[in-house]
């Protein structure tokens, strides 16, 4: 299981690569921005989850999923949107553009963990 990690804050891409890879995730790709996980995307091919930040510099995250959906395709790969955005409004926007699942920071490794569960993207015992 790979999952593609985007987020501009290091010590927030550190967090959850640690929590994906203890969840028996087998490669955890990170990128900074929306562009870079496009790059991403390009390098090493459509990755099983992408947990992707709202606010970022270059391409935000809402263009990015926005991107992924329209621009490169990919309608199946789960999405879900880890951010500050706390208000209704945006979460509306987020669903609408094409994320999955919706995540307000802080979090908690239970709250990620059970959002992949309900997106059906758990590593193989």
């Amino acid at each position: 299981m790979r999952a593609l990690v985007v987020d501009d804050s290091r010590a927030i891409r550190m967090m959850l690569k640690k929590m994906l890879l203890e969840e028996g995730f087998t490669e955890v790709l990170e990128a900074g921005d929306g562009q870079e996980a496009l790059d991403r995307i390009d390098e090493s091919g459509e990755p099983d989850v992408m947990l992707v930040d709202w606010n970022m510099p270059v391409m935000n995250g809402l263009e990015l999923i926005r991107a992924v959906r329209k621009g490169r395709g990919l309608r199946s790969v789960p999405i879900v949107m880890v951010t500050t955005e706390t208000e209704y409004d945006q979460m509306v926007k987020a669903l609408a553009a094409g994320a999955n699942e919706y995540v307000m920071k802080p979090f908690t490794r239970d709250v990620i963990v059970s959002k992949l569960e309900i997106l059906g993207v758990t590593a193989p015992a």
